[in-house]
C-alpha cells in the first residue's frame, strides 16, 4: 500500500492541542523507522467537545462513512469515552485512550476492548498503600467529595487497604461545605487524611483545616496531585469569601503530599524511539511552539507507539498463521482479526517516555509520583513504580514540619504520676529528725523516771505517747511509697499497713495523754473525799481499750471491704517536651467500695476521743501542780492537731490528682502534729527539771510542812494518796473557815454591846487591872473557838456576871475623873477603846484572810498564857488565802 497523507481534525480542547505535537512526532519517527512497512498509519482525530450526543454522532459517522478503522485512539471525557468503549465490542474495535483516567473504565466485563496508556485514578491507591507502609501509618481517614470519580477512588482504596493491617478509622464525604466533615475527622483523632476532591474544593477543605487547627506537625494531608500548577492562586479569592486569608490557606496547605501519575519518566534511558525522555521533551517543546503544554502528551506519544507495535505484532501473527489473511482485510464483523489485535495489545511491553508500558487487564502499570507542597511550591519527593511495586523516596527532599513524620493517631503514653524522689528524700529526712527527737525524749524519760517530776507525770504513759508519735512518723515512709518504688501487689499491702500504723499511733499517743488527764480529773474531782489510788496499770487498761476499739474497726474493715489498689486515669495532657504524643496521667489510690462509710467511722471515733480529751483538759484546768496537770498543753495540742487535720484533710482531698502536693501536705501535717504534741508534753518537763525541779511538785496554794514531808518519806503511799489527803484537808479547812466567819459575826455583836457598856460607865477614871485584862484576852482568843461553838459567849457572860462593878484603870492613874459626858469622847477614852478593839479584830479577821498564821501568838497575849487556852498546831499548817 502507498503512503496516505495523515488527515487531522484537531479538537478545540486544550488536551487535543497539547497532545497533537506529540502525536505528530511519534508518527514521523515511526515513518522514518519504517516500522509498519509496507503499510502506513492513518490517524483521524474527532472532536466530541465532551458531549455525549456529539461523541456518539462522531463515532457512528466514522463507522458509517469513513474507511474501516482498525483501532480507536483517544477519548478524554469520561462520559463520552465510557459510552463509546461500551459499544466497541460489537464492532470488534480496540480503543486506546491517553487521557481518560476515570476508574469506571477499569471494569473489563463492561469494557473488554478498552485500553489506556495513562494510569487510572485508582492506580494511585497502591502507591498510597506503599507510602503508608513506608512511614508505618496504620490508621487513616478519608475525606471525599460527592462525585462519582472520587467515590470510585475511595471505594477502590478501601479494598486496597483491607487486609493490609491499615485501619480506616473514619470516612467522611461532603457536597459543598467540608467544614463539618473536617471537624468530625478531628473529633475521631484522624491524623493522616486521604482526600479526594477537586482543586476548587481543596481550597475550602484547607480553610476548614486551618479553622480546626488540623495542620502542622501533627497532621498529614494526602490529596490528588493532578491540580493545575499554582492552583491555590486561582482559587484563593473564593477562599477569601469564606473568611480564609491567603496566608492562612498557605499555612494549612504547607506539607501536603500530592499523588499523581508521572508525565515523563525521570530515568535517562533510551526509549523505543531511540531517544531519552529528556530528549523527547525538548523536541516536543520545540514542536508545540505557541501551543500550551498538556500533561498527557507523553502518554499520547507512547500511545502511538503502542498502536504501531500492536499492529506490527498482529501482522506477524497473521503472517505466521495458515489463513493467509491480511490486516487490510479487517472489517467490523471479523471477530478473529479483532481478537488477534486485542491479544497483541495485551502483549505490549516496552520502555517509553512515560516509563515501562505494560497493560494488566487493560490498565497501564505506570509510574506514580509524589509531590510535596513546600514554601508555596510543589516539589517532587518520590515515585512509585507499579511494575516493580517499589517506592523510591528522594533523599532529603520530603520535609515534615515536625522533627519526625506525624503519628497516625494520638500516641497516648500512660504515665504514672509518681512522688518526686527529692521530695520524698527531704520529707524522709525531716521524719528521721522527728524520730531522733522522739528517741531523745524517750531516753530522757527513762533516765529520769525516778525523779519526782517525771514520776508524778506517769513515765509509762509518757513512753506510750512517744511510741504513738514514732508510729505516726513511721507511717510517712509508707505514704511515700508508690508504684515507682514497689510492685502493684506490695502497694496494695501498703494500703492496709500504713492505715493501721497511723490509726494505732494516733490512738496510742492521745489515748495515753488523755488517760493521764483522766486520773488527775478523777482525783481532784472526787467529791466523796475518799482516798483513791489509780495506778498506771489501770491507765494501761484504758489505753488498751481504746486500741481494742481501733483494732475492731480495722479488722472489720479489712474483712468486709479491704483496701485495694485502684488506678485513676485523667484526661490527656500535651507532652512537656513538645513531642507529638499525649500524656495520660495515671494515679494510684487506696480505695474500696464503701470508703466514705469506713472513713466516717474512723473520723467519728477519733473525733469523740479528741472531744473527751478536751473535756478532761477543761475540767482539770485549775489543778496547778505542773507535774500532774498537762491540761494546758493538752488543750494546745488538741487545738493544733485538730486545725491541722481539718486543713490537711481538705487540701489533701482537693489535690488528690497531684501526688507530690498531696504527699507533702499529709507528711507535713503528720510531722507537725507529732512534733508539737511531743514537744508540748516533754519540753516543759525538761526545762523545769533543769531549772527548778522542786517547784513543779508543789501546789501554788498548798505549802507542806516539814512534818508532812517527813511523813511522806516514811510512808510508802503513792503520790496520788498524798494529793487526795491534801484535797480532803483543803475542803475541811474551807468548812472550818466558814464556821469561824459566822462565829466572828456573833462576837462582833457581843463586842459592840461591851463597848456600849464601857461608854455608859459613870466613873470618870478607871483602870484595867492586869489580871482582868489577861482574862478578857483569854476569852477573846480565837484559839478557844475551835473547841466549842458557844464557849466564848459563856465565859464572857460569866465574867460579866461575876464582876458587875468592875472598875477599869487607865494608863495614867494620877488623872482625875471628869464629867461623864465629856469623858466618853475624850481622846483618852477613844484610845482605850481602840486598844481594846484592835487586838480582838486582829485575832478574829486577819488569819481568815491570810494576814497572819492562825496559830501565831497574838500581840495582846502574853507569852505565858495558860496552856489551856493555847491552840495546838495540826500535823501541818495551812495558810488559806483569798477565801
Amino acid at each position: 500500500m502507498g503512503l496516505m497523507p495523515l488527515t487531522k481534525e484537531v479538537a478545540k480542547g486544550s488536551i487535543g492541542r497539547g497532545v497533537l505535537p506529540a502525536v505528530e512526532l511519534a508518527i514521523e519517527q515511526i515513518r522514518n523507522e519504517s516500522l509498519l512497512r509496507p503499510y502506513f498509519l492513518d490517524l483521524r482525530l474527532y472532536d466530541t467537545e465532551c458531549d455525549n450526543a456529539k461523541g456518539l454522532k462522531a463515532f457512528y459517522d466514522a463507522i458509517k462513512y469513513g474507511p474501516n478503522h482498525l483501532m480507536v485512539f483517544g477519548g478524554v471525557c469520561p462520559s463520552v469515552t465510557s459510552i463509546i468503549a461500551e459499544s466497541l465490542q460489537g464492532w470488534n474495535l480496540v480503543q486506546l485512550s491517553f487521557a481518560a483516567t476515570t476508574p469506571v473504565l477499569a471494569d473489563k466485563k463492561k469494557y473488554p476492548y478498552f485500553f489506556r496508556t495513562v494510569p487510572s485514578d485508582n492506580a494511585v491507591n497502591p502507591a498510597i498503600l506503599k507510602l503508608l507502609k513506608h512511614y508505618q501509618w496504620k490508621r487513616v481517614g478519608t475525606l471525599t467529595q460527592d462525585v462519582q470519580r472520587f467515590s470510585e477512588v475511595r471505594n477502590d482504596l478501601t479494598g486496597v487497604l483491607y487486609g493490609e493491617d491499615i485501619e480506616i478509622s473514619d470516612t467522611e464525604s461532603f457536597s459543598n461545605d467540608p467544614c463539618t466533615s473536617v471537624k468530625k475527622l478531628k473529633g475521631n483523632d484522624v491524623r493522616i487524611i486521604l482526600g479526594q476532591f477537586d482543586q476548587n474544593m481543596a481550597a475550602k477543605v484547607f480553610c476548614c483545616a486551618y479553622e480546626e487547627n488540623m495542620y502542622g506537625s501533627k497532621y498529614q494531608w494526602i490529596i490528588p496531585g493532578w491540580y493545575e500548577p499554582s492552583w491555590w492562586e486561582q482559587v484563593h479569592t473564593e477562599a477569601n469569601s469564606s473568611r480564609c486569608l491567603r496566608k492562612n490557606l498557605l499555612a494549612a496547605m504547607e506539607g501536603y503530599i500530592g499523588v499523581d501519575f508521572e508525565p515523563l519518566s525521570s530515568k535517562q534511558i533510551k526509549t523505543i524511539s531511540g531517544k531519552t525522555p529528556q530528549q523527547y521533551e525538548r523536541e516536543y517543546n520545540n514542536k508545540r511552539s505557541g501551543v500550551g503544554p498538556s500533561k498527557f502528551h507523553g502518554y499520547a506519544y507512547d500511545g502511538i507507539w503502542v498502536i504501531a507495535k500492536t499492529l506490527q505484532r498482529a501482522m506477524e501473527t497473521l503472517h505466521a498463521s495458515s489463513r493467509h489473511q491480511r490486516i487490510q482485510d479487517f472489517n467490523y464483523t471479523d471477530h478473529t482479526l479483532g481478537r488477534i489485535i486485542l491479544n497483541a495489545m495485551n502483549e505490549t511491553n516496552f520502555f517509553g517516555v512515560t516509563g515501562q508500558v505494560v497493560f494488566r487487564n487493560g490498565e497501564r502499570m505506570g509510574t506514580i509520583k509524589f509531590t510535596q507542597f513546600q514554601d508555596s511550591r510543589e516539589v517532587k519527593v518520590g515515585e512509585y513504580n507499579a511494575v516493580a511495586d517499589t517506592l523510591e523516596i528522594i533523599n532529603d527532599t520530603i520535609r515534615f514540619q515536625g522533627s519526625e513524620p506525624p503519628k497516625d493517631k494520638t500516641i497516648i503514653l500512660e504515665q504514672l504520676r509518681k512522688i518526686s524522689l527529692p521530695l520524698y528524700s527531704i520529707l524522709s529526712a525531716l521524719t528521721i529528725l522527728g524520730m531522733i527527737m522522739a528517741s531523745a525524749f524517750l531516753f530522757f524519760n527513762i533516765k529520769n523516771r525516778n525523779q519526782k517530776l517525771i514520776k508524778m507525770s506517769s513515765p509509762y504513759m509518757n513512753n506510750l505517747i512517744i511510741l504513738g508519735g514514732m508510729l505516726s512518723y513511721a507511717s510517712i515512709f509508707l505514704f511515700g511509697l508508690d508504684g515507682s518504688f514497689v510492685s502493684e501487689k506490695t502497694f496494695e499491702t501498703l494500703c492496709t499497713v500504713r492505715t493501721w500504723i497511723l490509726t494505732v499511733g494516733y490512738t496510742t499517743a492521745f489515748g495515753a495523754m488523755f488517760a493521764k488527764t483522766w486520773r488527775v480529773h478523777a482525783i481532784f474531782k472526787n467529791v466523796k473525799m475518799k482516798k483513791k489510788i489509780i495506778k498506771d496499770q489501770k491507765l494501761l487498761v484504758i489505753v488498751g481499750g481504746m486500741l481494742l476499739i481501733d483494732l475492731c474497726i480495722l479488722i472489720c474493715w479489712q474483712a468486709v471491704d479491704p483496701l485495694r489498689r485502684t488506678v485513676e486515669r485523667y484526661s490527656m495532657e500535651p507532652d512537656p517536651a513538645g513531642r507529638d504524643i499525649s500524656i495520660r496521667p495515671l494515679l494510684e489510690h487506696c480505695e474500696n467500695t464503701h470508703m466514705t462509710i469506713w472513713l466516717g467511722i474512723v473520723y467519728a471515733y477519733k473525733g469523740l476521743l479528741m472531744l473527751f480529751g478536751c473535756f478532761l483538759a477543761w475540767e482539770t484546768r485549775n489543778v496547778s501542780i505542773p507535774a500532774l496537770n498537762d491540761s494546758k498543753y493538752i488543750g494546745m495540742s488538741v487545738y493544733n492537731v485538730g486545725i491541722m487535720c481539718i486543713i490537711g484533710a481538705a487540701v489533701s482531698f482537693l489535690t488528690r490528682d497531684q501526688p507530690n502536693v498531696q504527699f507533702c501536705i499529709v507528711a507535713l501535717v503528720i510531722i507537725f502534729c507529732s512534733t508539737i504534741t511531743l514537744c508540748l508534753v516533754f519540753v516543759p518537763k525538761l526545762i523545769t527539771l533543769r531549772t527548778n525541779p522542786d517547784a513543779a511538785t508543789q501546789n501554788r496554794r498548798f505549802q507542806f510542812t516539814q512534818n508532812q514531808k517527813k511523813e511522806d518519806s516514811k510512808t510508802s503511799t503513792s503520790v496520788t494518796s498524798v494529793n487526795q489527803a491534801s484535797t480532803s484537808r483543803l475542803e475541811g479547812l474551807q468548812s472550818e473557815n466558814h464556821r469561824l466567819r459566822m462565829k466572828i459575826t456573833e462576837l462582833d455583836k457581843d463586842l459592840e454591846e461591851v463597848t456600849m457598856q464601857l461608854q455608859d460607865t459613870p466613873e470618870k477614871t478607871t483602870y484595867i487591872k492586869q489580871n482582868h485584862y489577861q482574862e478578857l484576852n483569854d476569852i477573846l482568843n480565837l484559839g478557844n473557838f475551835t473547841e466549842s461553838t458557844d464557849g466564848g459567849k459563856a465565859i464572857l457572860k460569866n465574867h460579866l456576871d461575876q464582876n458587875p462593878q468592875l472598875q477599869w484603870n487607865t494608863t495614867e492613874p494620877s488623872r482625875t475623873c471628869k464629867d461623864p459626858i465629856e469623858d466618853i469622847n475624850s481622846p483618852e477614852h477613844i484610845q482605850r477603846r481602840l486598844s481594846l478593839q484592835l487586838p480582838i479584830l486582829h485575832h478574829a479577821y486577819l488569819p481568815s484572810i491570810g494576814g497572819v498564821d492562825a496559830s501565831c501568838v497574838s500581840p495582846c497575849v502574853s507569852p505565858t498564857a495558860s496552856p489551856r487556852h493555847r491552840h495546838v498546831p495540826p500535823s501541818f499548817r495551812v495558810m488559806v488565802s483569798g477565801l
